[in-house]
């Protein structure tokens, strides 16, 4: 199989406990990098969680069910003007 270059940017500090961390494991960055490689391709996903914090990733995902919602119930698109009378409507049922 070809072999080709990969280069990235890492800030140092980081790069420096990742080597250390890789040669304690018995390998070089090289090596990890490519066990990264093949299990993404391997599981087509990213091998570990991806957050964010909680607030944010539960606000993205009250919007995504307010989507979901919306387009199960015919509303796939609106216009701004049609977004702000929503929103005059539902703080006026409030007062």
């Amino acid at each position: 199989m070809a072999q080709s270059t990969f280069s990235i940017r890492m800030d140092e500090q980081l790069k420096q406990n990742f080597e250390q961390l890789c040669h304690e494991f018995g390998f070089s960055l090289s090596t990890a990098f490519n066990i990264f490689a093949k299990a993404v391709v391997r599981e087509r996903k990213i091998p570990f969680e991806i957050s964010a914090n909680d607030t944010i990733t539960k606000s993205m995902n009250a919007f995504y069910q307010m989507r979901q919602l919306a387009e199960k119930n015919g509303i796939t698109e609106m216009t701004l003007d049609e977004i702000n009378s929503e929103i005059e409507t539902v703080r006026n049922m409030k007062k």
